[in-house]
């Protein structure tokens, strides 16, 4: 066989069902390979759209995402999103064709050095020089992806490498990865930790969602009776609705949640990447005693001076750990917990145009079940979504912060609905964001798959404009203006709607949800909130 068609049955043995991307002349070989495989090529209209939705198809289901482009601005455009998935920590292959090997030494037509290119951006980035190496590469890519810490692996494919036949190598069988359990000891220190504790708060970032183990948190966090909070990347770790649930923290504010930081003497962190948000930002005085429970050690900061952990498998540490502390017997957390809930739901029902953004989250909600999909892209409609939607389940609102693009929404979305076609998938958006892929559009329609793209409207880049007023008192050189984005849904062949009565918001997400293809709703939002907010939360009293 030729060694495209190596490359293609390796990855079919990987268990892969998508690959994203666009065709090009380096990568010939491997386009015309998969005619004949299990593997459906996704074709998009942009790298950079390919690359996201393999990082979101990442996230959603544990398994590494996979991308393609050919040389030079191909595999450039692929950067953006490859850099987000590695960041996140969420699986993904990518792959792009390269010149044949004869001109790699010297300035040639679209020739980067993508090996070099890719390195500071993945955990794992290798060149294919010789076709018999070609199954010890691929696997390599997604032992090395899907291993914990997950990340972004790539592979530069030349296409003279690519045309070599009649080989004889065979893919590599993928065994699964298992963590150890976590030193007895460690366990011991732990636990003793957390008995001593006045008033004990779990931290639970994205590696426990990772890790699939969202319900050992769930019963370790009962068992022990200690209130949760989750990163923004972490939403549904535990149910928003649970007695133990202190909702999400993220915001660079004092928040209610920040309060729970403020009283805690013991934050056991579970799962936690500094990337997702600062410890400076909720551990401002030093003096807390921390708990690393995770599959690696600590990223040094000073900030997050560790006082003791376990490493390990989650499930077992958590277990074991449940096993030998304490419970905590306090109730502090309930009056949180309900002060809590009151803010977040004060006006779901509030009738003023443009629409609040509490009343989206709300009416998004109220139109969507808990097993249903939002990809939420980034920009202030972030932070709302982020503080104020509830989540019952984990990945049901997928929120890069780690890179934190913009441009992940519309693409993510295509790949959710691909990967889970019984579920609603939402992307939730502003309107830069939105424009950034929104040719995306056209393969969502390609590919028949129904899903609403939710357009938080303002005609400027709110979140830069929410800063600048923080700290300047005035905003510069964020405004712009949009199309008609009903008119461009119907460009597409999509349905378009425009919300004019906040009341209408409601209605139309059901109708939107209802429809057998692409649906894109234009919702004015008043922004005005966002220094409300801010105003609001500088003059919070804690009630605990």
């Amino acid at each position: 066989m030729k060694a495209a068609e190596l490359l293609v049955r390796c990855l079919e043995e990987e268990g892969v069902r998508f690959i994203y991307g666009v065709p090009g002349e380096e990568n010939l070989d491997v386009m015309d390979a998969l005619l004949g495989s299990s593997i459906r090529f996704i074709t998009t209209r942009h790298e950079q759209g390919a690359a996201f939705m393999a990082d979101v198809e990442g996230r959603l289901t544990g398994r590494p995402g996979v991308c393609l482009s050919t040389l030079g601005p191909g595999a450039t455009n692929l950067v953006t999103g490859v850099a987000d998935a590695n960041l996140d920590h969420a699986p993904v292959v990518a792959i792009a064709g390269q010149a044949a090997t004869s001109r790699l030494h010297k300035e040639s037509h679209q020739v980067l050095d993508l090996v070099n290119l890719f390195q500071p951006i993945t955990k794992y980035a290798t060149q294919i020089l010789n076709p018999e190496i070609i199954p010890e590469v691929v696997r390599k890519a997604f032992k090395t992806a899907s291993s914990a810490k997950q990340g972004a692996c790539f592979i530069e494919f030349p296409e003279n490498i690519a045309h070599i036949a009649d080989l004889e190598a065979q893919p590599l069988r993928p065994v699964p990865v298992t963590l150890p359990h976590p030193a007895p000891e460690r366990v011991a220190a732990v636990a003793e930790v957390i008995s001593q504790a006045q008033f004990p708060l779990i931290l639970a970032g994205n590696g426990v969602v990772r890790a699939r183990c969202c319900d050992a948190l769930v019963a370790f966090a009962e068992k022990l009776n200690i209130p949760v909070v989750t990163t923004f990347m972490a939403k549904g770790a535990i149910p928003d609705s649970h007695r133990l649930s202190l909702g999400t923290v993220g915001l660079q504010a004092h928040d209610y949640v920040s309060c729970g930081f403020d009283r805690a003497d013991v934050i056991i962190c579970v799962g936690y990447d500094l990337v997702e948000y600062p410890p400076r930002l909720w551990h401002r005085s030093g003096d807390r005693k921390i708990i690393h429970l995770d599959t690696h050690p600590a990223e040094v900061d000073a900030f997050y001076q560790v006082t003791d952990g376990a490493l390990g498998d989650f499930r077992a540490t958590l277990a074991a750990v449940a096993g030998l502390a304490r419970p905590y017997h306090g109730a502090l957390h309930e009056r949180l917990h309900e002060a809590i809930l009151r803010e977040l739901h004060a006006d779901d029902d509030d009738v003023e145009f443009p629409v609040k953004p509490q009343r989206i989250v709300a009416d998004l909600r109220r139109a969507l079940a808990p097993e249903d999909i939002v990809i939420c892209d980034v920009g202030a409609h972030k932070l709302w979504m982020a503080r104020m939607y509830p989540c019952e389940r984990p990945n049901t609102c997928v929120i890069s912060n780690g890179f934190a693009s913009m441009g992940i929404a519309v693409p993510g979305a295509v790949a959710a609905k691909l990967n889970f076609p019984q579920r609603k998938v939402v992307a939730v958006t502003g309107d830069a964001g939105f424009l950034m892929n929104s040719q995306e559009i056209e393969t969502a329609m390609r590919l028949a798959l129904p899903l609403v793209i939710l357009i938080w409207n303002d005609q400027a880049y709110g979140l830069i404009e929410w800063k600048q007023q923080i700290q300047f008192g005035r905003s510069a050189h964020v405004r712009f203006t949009n199309p008609d984005f009903v008119k461009y849904a119907q460009a597409f062949g999509a349905r378009g709607f425009r919300i004019s009565r906040t009341e209408e918001l409601l209605p139309v997400l059901r109708e939107a949800l209802a429809c057998d293809t692409v649906a894109i709703i234009d919702c004015p939002v008043d922004y005005r909130e966002n220094l409300r907010l801010t105003q609001k939360l500088g003059e919070m009293i804690c009630p605990i």
